[in-house]
């Protein structure tokens, strides 16, 4: 018969076991998707801005004058579902008939990046794979090409919950994922003919919102089309 001390330690060994299990499954989700700094809570302390210094590509001479729209920023709230869709909505928004650049629509995402800047060198990686290099920029707009996004469901993954389940309290609270799934659709003129397409896409949107901050942050970005389900 084993003795009362033997017993004690080896509910402790158990309990050891499955917080470390569980901390690795919860690593492992997010290691998956590039966001190692979710686990830890955000320093509130304001970090220096990112900025771009991308150059403003020449303006085709062949097709005229550029138009000139202000680009709106993302909302102030706490909601953090309207908030992904702003996020869903810069990303995927544009025009490259303007005298805008793919720097410009960037700068309306990380200017509004984690406080801390905990999160915000990853996520200047993470845009490269939603917006055109500045030399396809210039291509689209021979062709006036513009794009929008028509949003068909935006949900909170199960993946997520069970890393949130799994971290034990490690995530801060006030940060939540959104995965949105939409239609993405391109416009354009080809030898003076419209044309257009369109292409399914699903991304996951990682934001942090009260308490955590005082409203609604963007943290990261899943890899286009493969999101958290």
């Amino acid at each position: 018969m084993s003795s009362p001390l033997a017993d004690d330690r080896l509910r402790r060994r158990r309990r050891l076991i499955i917080t470390l299990t569980a901390t690795a499954l919860v690593v492992l989700t997010l290691a998956g998707i590039g966001i190692y700094g979710l686990v830890a809570r955000p320093d509130q302390t304001p970090a220096p801005t990112f900025t771009s210094t991308v150059p403003a590509p020449p303006v085709p001479s062949s097709i005229g004058q550029p138009t000139v729209e202000a680009l709106a920023g993302l909302p102030e709230t706490d909601d953090p579902e309207e908030y992904a869709e702003a996020v869903a909505h810069a990303l995927f928004d544009w025009d490259t008939f303007t005298l805008y650049t793919p720097a410009d629509h960037r700068g309306v995402l990380i200017d509004d990046a984690d406080p801390s800047s905990t999160e915000t060198p990853g996520l200047v990686t993470d845009l490269d794979g939603y917006f055109p290099t500045s030399e396809t920029w210039r291509d689209l707009a021979e062709y006036r090409t513009r794009q929008s996004l028509v949003i068909d469901r935006v949900f909170v993954p199960e993946q997520w919950d069970e890393a949130v389940a799994a971290a034990n309290g490690q995530i801060a609270d006030g940060t939540i994922a959104y995965t949105i799934e939409g239609t993405r659709n391109r416009e354009g003129v080809w030898y003076d003919d419209p044309v257009e397409s369109r292409h399914e896409v699903a991304f996951t949107v990682f934001v942090a919102c009260e308490p955590v901050f005082d409203r609604c942050h963007l943290l990261r970005l899943s890899q286009l089309d493969n999101p958290l389900r």
